[in-house]
């Protein structure tokens, strides 16, 4: 049997690096999240790392992935997560890593086709709409105002196919790859001849496509199996991410009967704390969420750790869901968690682990745009009567 390689996962926000981590996970690679710290992982092991970047100014974000990557060189294989909608510091972030990361070229292939997520003549599409005309122009934080990849990040090149990319790699400087389906980014990483040579930038799509190609056979699938519980747990759901999609699943779990829908304020977080806190003793969950106002953004992941901080001291919880990068940061960061033990993923695009808090608890966290309207209902479903298995997905 092979070595395998080690893997150092650089990403800006926490969803990113848990997405990224997880189909290495699902093929055989212990993999843990670090909110943080980087630390080298060892042969045939996963380290993801939340640079916590997306809500910085661009030259301190770069500056961050600078720090952070120069610590992880030595991994075998080295990825840069991006959002696969374009938001965040693409071009600084990218520049960073690969000089920092001492390799030649990045390979740039946001696609994630299991989302919707493409990528036709370098531009980034969602369900086919380029992502500058889609929702995400109106995220607070990152609107996107432009979907073209050649332009995002100046110098970068356009392949023009698999054949084409394996010609660039190791002359230019940035190749943006095309892909509408699994089978595209399997030919993007089969057309790499040294793999471990190049920066390989993208989401999860990238992430799944690397593990098929560097632990061929080892790959179970797109989820893990979890144990049941003996008894049942309290789920807790947190919202901060005001993406339509997140805003519609939130909705659905109310509709559904899935615990009440708390808001959440920061002038009066003990009183949603004991309404969610009656919820989960009463029917097992509860979800929390903040106002659908865009002014708000900046005080809605504090105010939602607030509220689950209070509930963690009355351990009126088992499992989290959170859904929003910053607000999955925000509120880990108020629990003192600094790292996270993968232990697959519900869904693509939804990873599961267990946290380092001294109350181990299991945790699910997802990006505001994915899912479908039921994304949010499976996973209560879910963690409600399971917890991942202790090492669910080991060869």
């Amino acid at each position: 049997m092979r070595t395998l390689p080690s893997i150092a996962v650089v990403a800006d926000d926490l969803t990113s690096a848990g997405d990224a981590a997880a189909p290495f996970h699902l093929a055989g690679f212990p993999a843990w999240i670090s909110l943080g710290a980087a630390v080298m992982p060892p042969a045939g092991t996963v380290m993801a790392v939340d640079c916590d970047t997306r809500a910085l100014p661009a030259a301190d974000a770069a500056a961050r992935v600078t720090r952070v990557v120069r610590q992880l060189t030595g991994a075998d294989v080295l990825v840069k997560t991006v959002d696969s909608t374009a938001r965040g510091h693409l071009a600084a972030e990218i520049a960073a890593a690969l000089s920092a990361g001492g390799r030649a070229t990045a390979v740039i292939a946001p696609a994630f086709p299991a989302e919707g997520r493409s990528t036709v003549g370098g531009v980034q599409h969602l369900a086919g709409v380029p992502v500058h005309r889609t929702a995400f122009a109106q995220d607070p934080g990152h609107p996107v105002r432009d979907a073209d990849l050649t332009r995002i990040v100046p110098g970068a090149v356009l392949a023009d196919g698999s054949g084409h990319l394996a010609g660039l790699a190791g002359r230019a400087r940035y190749v943006v790859a095309d892909a509408v389906s699994d089978r595209d980014l399997d030919e993007i990483v089969a057309a790499v001849d040294r793999p471990r040579e190049v920066l390989w930038v993208g989401s999860p799509g990238l992430a799944e496509a690397l593990a098929r190609h560097l632990a061929p056979g080892r790959h179970p699938g797109r989820t893990c199996p979890m144990r049941r519980l003996s008894t049942r747990s309290r789920v807790l759901t947190v919202v901060g991410s005001l993406h339509p999609a997140s805003r519609g699943q939130a909705e659905r779990l109310g509709a559904l009967g899935a615990g009440a829908m708390v808001p959440v304020t920061a002038a009066h977080p003990a009183h949603a704390a004991q309404w969610a806190e009656r919820e989960l003793a009463g029917c097992g969950a509860a979800l929390l969420h903040g106002p659908a106002d865009w002014a708000a953004t900046g005080s809605v992941p504090a105010a939602l750790a607030a509220v689950v901080s209070l509930l963690a001291t009355r351990r009126a919880f088992d499992a989290l869901v959170l859904t929003g990068g910053e607000t999955a940061r925000t509120v880990l960061d108020a629990l003192a968690v600094r790292a996270v033990r993968l232990a697959g993923q519900a869904e693509p695009g939804v990873p599961l682990g267990v946290v380092d808090h001294p109350w181990r608890f299991p945790v699910a966290f997802k990006a505001g745009g994915f899912g479908d309207l039921d994304t949010l209902a499976r996973l209560t479903d879910l963690l409600t009567t399971s917890a991942p298995a202790e090492d669910p997905c080991a060869p």
